[in-house]
This record gives C-alpha cells, sequence and structure tokens, in this order.
C-alpha cells in the first residue's frame, strides 16, 4: 500500500488543542472534525488539503488530552499518513486504532518541506522525497499494526477477523 501527497509541515509539539481546537468536541462526525484539523495552527487548512496529502511534522506530535478526535479529524481530511521525529504514546496509538499511518522518521523529516512530493510505502516503511529524490526509512510498522491500518483501524480488523 503505498501513499502519494503534498506535505504540510509543522514545528515540534502540536497538541491534540491545536489538531482540533476544543470548541469542535461535541461532534465525532468525520466531516465537522475535517472541516476544522488544524485550525488552531493553520486556519486555511482544510480549504487547502487534497486527499492524500502528508502532515510532516517535528518532536512529539498530538501530545496533550487523549482524545481520537485529533487522528480522525486528520484522517477525515484526507490526510494519507503522518511523519514525524516522535509522537506523543496515546496519540501515535490512537491513529493507529482508527487506520491513520503515523510514521517516526527524524531524518526525512529533516528533507522534507512544505510543498514538496512524497511518496509513502506502509509496508516497507520506505520515504522518498520526490523533489530532492532523497529516501529515507522510517519505523517499520510490524505485520499485524499494517493489516489493522489496511483494515481501516481496529474496530474494521476486529469485525473482519473475530465477528
Amino acid at each position: 500500500m503505498k501513499f502519494e501527497g503534498r506535505v504540510f509541515k509543522y514545528s515540534d509539539n502540536i497538541d491534540t488543542d491545536v489538531i482540533i481546537p476544543g470548541r469542535y468536541l461535541n461532534s465525532s462526525d468525520p466531516e465537522v472534525l475535517a472541516a476544522h484539523c488544524m485550525e488552531g495552527l493553520d486556519s486555511k487548512f482544510s480549504s487547502k488539503v487534497e486527499k492524500g496529502d502528508v502532515i510532516v511534522a517535528g518532536s512529539n506530535f498530538g501530545s496533550g488530552s487523549s482524545r481520537e478526535h485529533a487522528p480522525l479529524s486528520i484522517k477525515a481530511s484526507g490526510v494519507s499518513c503522518v511523519i514525524a521525529k516522535s509522537f506523543a504514546r496515546i496519540f501515535y496509538r490512537n491513529s493507529i486504532n482508527i487506520g491513520l499511518p503515523v510514521f517516526i522518521c527524524p531524518s526525512g523529516v529533516e528533507n522534507i518541506n512544505t510543498g514538496d512530493i512524497v511518496e509513502v510505502d506502509i509496508e516497507s516503511g520506505y520515504i522518498k522525497n520526490k523533489n530532492n529524490n532523497k529516501a529515507f526509512q522510517a519505523e517499520k510498522f510490524p505485520l499485524f499494526i499494517q493489516e489493522i491500518i489496511k483494515a481501516g483501524g481496529l474496530i474494521a480488523y476486529t469485525k473482519k477477523h473475530y465477528c
């Protein structure tokens, strides 16, 4: 499974309140959340993002509260994956649980900029910046995590395998 998309790059310590501001947490509708994704940092994000685009960020992406709304808003906005130097643990697992691939790749973050086009292979963790032709190896997901992501999240995976 491969993704290709345009990059939106952000800095370190992007917390869940910036990803989806608290005033929108009264909804769990993915379309409503997508309309306000990254609003706390980039008020035009939802009008600029296109299906397949990629978020790249520094360290500690998704810190703050444990709400699932944050990765859900990112996935619903059309973002295919997030690449960061590191993730807050609960955000990382919430992302996997909803089927949003999140890649840890510090060297990639250093060599990818806003507007670049990247290609990401979910199975191998291979990331290629098509603008500068540099390639990077993210931490590869174990097979069971790959299967959860391919299924669309933990609930879909569980229904497929156990119901």
